[in-house]
């Protein structure tokens, strides 16, 4: 079985309780289509789960077949560096057919944030170094594809529909809770 090689820590973005038993990774593009049908089933899994599961994003770009999708990392950085990586994460899945520098702007300023320092962290590749950090480490732990999820380090080799992810899962929390008890 495949194991993620990057422990989640402190440069990884989090959402929901960071100590949940259960910590779901996904190594996603903002371009890939498959991982923007996966938003709304990741979402679905949160929801159903509550603090029993966290969740991290990290950075996958495929750039030989989605020309935007490491810009739309790099915006979603600069976004994490004021505190608004969620919101402009689920934006750019939200608006995947529109990628491109207007998109980017426009959601910057939803967000109150500068367009002019997004422009100037993009043209220096500000944000480019979290993001092949991110796709190193994918690589290194065994990611060819997008999305690609991991439940508490171990890959999910199943399909990322909603019912295969909630029953891995559920396995998980099972394993989780027997071996605390135990």
């Amino acid at each position: 079985m495949t194991m993620l090689k990057v422990p989640v820590g402190p440069r990884d973005h989090v959402l929901g309780n960071e100590h949940a038993p259960v910590t779901l990774v996904e190594y996603g593009d903002y371009e890939c289509p498959h991982c923007g049908r996966a938003l709304p089933i990741v979402k679905e899994i949160l929801h159903r789960f509550g603090a029993q599961v966290c969740f991290v994003f990290r950075h996958f770009p495929l750039t030989q077949i989605h020309p935007f999708a490491e810009s739309a990392a790099e915006t979603a950085e600069f976004a994490g560096a004021h505190k608004r990586f969620w919101q402009m994460h689920d934006g750019l899945f939200e608006n995947q057919f529109r990628l491109g520098l207007s998109l980017f702007f426009e959601l910057t300023k939803l967000l109150g944030l500068s367009t002019s320092e997004l422009q100037t962290a993009l043209e220096a590749g500000l944000h480019t170094p979290k993001v092949r950090s991110d796709f190193m480490g994918g690589i290194r732990s065994g990611v060819n594809g997008t999305p690609t999820f991991f439940i508490n380090g171990h890959r999910h080799n199943g399909a990322y529909e909603l019912a295969d992810l909630i029953l891995s899962i559920d396995n998980e929390l099972l394993l989780v809770s027997s071996s605390a008890g135990g």
